[in-house]
C-alpha cells in the first residue's frame, strides 16, 4: 500500500493528537487523515488553562486551528475498536476505518466524589475552567484537594483574588517531583501569600450534596469553594477488550508503537515499557506525537519520545525545569538566591545526567537544554 492510500485515524484532539496530525502531513502524508475528538471546544492548549487563563478573566484558551490540513474531523467520542476489522466506532454509530490508528485521547481529571454526590469541580477542560472562574468571583474560602502542579495553580488563581485557601495533601507542595528543598521554598512563598496547607495521613472524604467541604480524620473543613487537583486517569474506557490499554494506560515502546500491530499512541495515555507510572507532561505529548506520526508512516522519528521539560507558575513565580524527575538532596545555586526568589539551580543525578532550574529566574529553554546537557556526567 503506499502512502497515498493509508488511512490513518488518530483518535483525540489532544496535544499529541494535534501534533501527530501536523508531523503526518509534515512528512509528506498525503493519504486520508482522520481525527476524532470530542471536546466541544476542539484543539486548544491545556497547560495555560490553570496558569493564565483561570487567573485572568478575559483571557481565552489557545485553538489550533487544523483547517489548513486537510483532514476529516469527526466530533464525536470515539467508543470502541475492532483492531481486527481496524475500525473505530463513535457514540454517533460510525464506523470508521484505518490503515493506522494513533490514540492519543489524553487523560480525564481524577474524581474522588462518590457516584452520587453532585456539585464536585475539577479543572481539565476549558469548559471546566469556564465554569470554575465566576465560582472564584463569589468565592471567599477555598480548599484545593492536592498539592500537587494543578493544585498549586489553582491555589495561586485563589490567592490573586485574595481568597484564603486552604490546600489539602498527604504530601508537601510538589516534594513527590521536585523534593523538600523546592517544595520548602514554594511553601513558604505560598503561605507569605496566605496559602494554608493541612497534611493527612489517607485520602479525604467530600462532603455535601451539592460538595461543601472534605472530611479529615480529626476534623471537617467547609469553604465556599472545594476544588479537586487529584491527578488524572488515561481515557481507556473505549479501548476496553481491544488489547491495546490495561489498567495503567496504553504501554508503548520507543517508537509509539502498542502491542497491537500499526496501532500508535501518544501523550497522557502512555506509559513506557516496565515502568507502569506516565508522565502526563506537555512537552513528553508533543515528542510523542512526532514519534508516533513518523512510526505510522513507517519512516524514522525526528526525536526522541521523551522530553524532560516541563513549566509552572506558583504566587506569581515562574518554574521552568529541564532534566530528570525527581529531584533529591540539595542543588548546586548556579546562579542568583532561593531566598530572593530568583535562582538557576543545578541537581546532579547518580546516573551521570542534570537537572535544571530556572526558580523566578528568566532564562530561555534552549539556554536551560544546553546547561543540563554540558553539566551531565558521561558514564560510558
Amino acid at each position: 500500500m503506499s502512502s497515498a492510500d493509508r488511512r490513518i485515524v488518530v483518535v483525540g484532539d489532544s496535544v499529541a493528537g494535534c501534533t501527530a496530525v501536523r508531523e503526518l502531513r509534515a512528512r509528506g502524508h498525503e493519504g486520508a487523515i482522520t481525527m476524532i475528538g470530542a471536546d466541544p471546544d476542539g484543539c486548544y492548549a491545556r497547560p495555560p488553562l490553570s496558569k493564565h487563563v483561570l487567573k485572568d478573566q478575559v483571557a481565552e484558551a489557545e485553538t489550533w486551528d487544523l483547517s489548513d490540513l486537510d483532514i476529516t474531523s469527526v466530533g464525536d467520542r470515539a467508543v470502541s475498536v475492532d483492531t481486527d476489522a481496524r475500525t473505530v466506532s463513535t457514540a454517533a454509530g460510525a464506523d470508521i476505518p484505518y490503515d493506522a490508528l494513533i490514540v492519543a485521547t489524553g487523560a480525564a481529571a481524577r474524581r474522588i466524589a462518590d457516584p452520587d454526590q453532585s456539585g464536585e469541580i475539577v479543572l481539565r477542560t476549558f469548559a471546566d475552567v469556564r465554569a470554575l472562574r465566576p465560582r472564584l468571583d463569589e468565592a471567599r474560602t477555598a480548599i484545593v484537594v492536592g498539592a500537587g502542579f494543578l493544585g498549586m495553580e489553582v491555589a495561586s488563581a485563589c490567592a490573586a483574588r485574595d481568597i484564603a485557601a486552604i490546600v489539602v495533601d498527604v504530601d508537601p507542595p510538589l516534594e513527590r517531583l521536585l523534593g523538600p528543598f523546592l517544595s520548602e521554598a514554594i511553601s513558604a512563598r505560598a503561605e507569605s501569600a496566605s496559602v494554608d496547607f493541612v497534611r493527612v495521613e489517607r485520602p479525604v472524604t467530600l462532603i455535601g450534596d451539592p460538595v461543601v467541604g472534605v472530611e479529615l480524620a480529626d476534623r471537617t473543613l467547609r469553604a465556599d469553594l472545594v476544588v479537586t487537583c487529584a491527578g488524572d486517569v488515561p481515557e481507556t474506557g473505549w479501548l476496553e477488550g481491544s488489547g491495546i490499554a490495561d489498567r495503567h494506560g496504553v504501554r508503548v515502546d520507543e517508537r509509539c508503537a502498542t502491542t497491537v500491530p500499526d496501532v500508535f499512541a501518544a501523550g497522557d495515555v502512555t506509559y513506557f515499557g516496565t515502568a507502569s507510572s506516565r508522565s502526563p507532561f506537555w512537552s513528553n505529548a508533543v515528542a510523542q506525537g512526532k514519534v508516533a506520526a513518523a512510526s505510522a508512516l513507517g519512516v524514522e522519528p525526528t526525536c526522541a519520545p521523551t522530553d524532560d521539560y516541563f513549566w509552572t507558575e506558583i504566587m506569581g513565580l515562574s518554574i521552568k525545569v529541564v532534566g530528570p524527575l525527581p529531584l533529591r538532596g540539595e542543588p548546586t545555586v548556579v546562579e542568583g538566591s532561593v531566598e530572593n526568589g530568583s535562582a538557576l539551580l543545578k541537581w546532579s543525578h547518580d546516573d551521570g545526567r542534570a537537572t535544571i532550574v530556572a526558580y523566578g529566574i528568566k532564562k530561555p529553554v534552549g539556554l536551560l537544554r544546553r546547561l543540563a546537557r554540558e553539566t551531565a556526567v558521561p558514564t560510558t
